[in-house]
């Protein structure tokens, strides 16, 4: 199953760094490179923090596929 993220648009549009998104969310910036890279699944409160600071929804962010 493949997972991938939209988080670097989103990020993008905010103008946010990762490191910035990284600090609101309460992660570490390796954190969101591997979000962004889809090389790692976030927890829901993970999910939850990210899609608030982006001020998205959950599934607008976090994608599984084949």
């Amino acid at each position: 199953m493949k997972f991938s993220t939209k988080i670097k648009e989103y990020r993008a549009k905010k103008n946010l760094t990762q490191e910035d998104l990284a600090n609101a969310a309460g992660v570490r910036r390796e954190t969101i490179v591997f979000l962004e890279q889809g090389k790692y699944v976030p927890s829901l409160r993970l999910a939850r923090d990210i899609a608030r600071v982006l001020g998205a929804k959950i599934e607008d962010l976090f994608f599984f596929g084949n």
